[in-house]
């Protein structure tokens, strides 16, 4: 007999592998930076532009919470930069099974927390 199938989804309870949360990171990491690219644009207009607007960047980016937006952000870049070359690694087949797959989403969560440990660290 076949078992009744749900009549809706409840994401609550659904748990993903890590490699499908890594996946739907790596998206959610791509538009968070394309709706915040308007505002890195700005800060490098600003910085460029003559002696008074970088005066006015430094001010804006001298500020905790945009420190901490853009820290944010650099983990968005750094984590979708890492993520966007595992899969690129699965399209050429590489790690495509289980244990890769797992091994490989720790790797690219370790790899940009680190670097953006680093990077944070030597910017702050």
């Amino acid at each position: 007999m076949a078992k009744p199938r749900p009549i809706y989804l409840d994401l609550v309870r659904i748990r993903l592998p890590l490699p499908g949360l890594v996946s739907i990171l790596h998206r959610v990491s791509g538009a968070l930076l394309f709706l915040f690219l308007p505002l890195l644009l700005w800060l490098w207009q600003q910085s460029l532009a003559s002696q008074q607007t970088f005066d006015v960047f430094n001010s804006v980016v001298s500020r905790p919470l945009m420190k901490l937006v853009l820290l944010g952000l650099l983990w968005g870049y750094l984590y979708h930069l890492c993520a966007g070359i595992r899969h690129l690694a699965l399209d050429l087949h590489f790690g495509t099974e289980l244990w890769g797959a797992r091994v490989s989403s720790v790797a690219v969560l370790v790899i940009s927390i680190g670097l953006t440990l680093v990077i944070g660290v030597a910017l702050w």
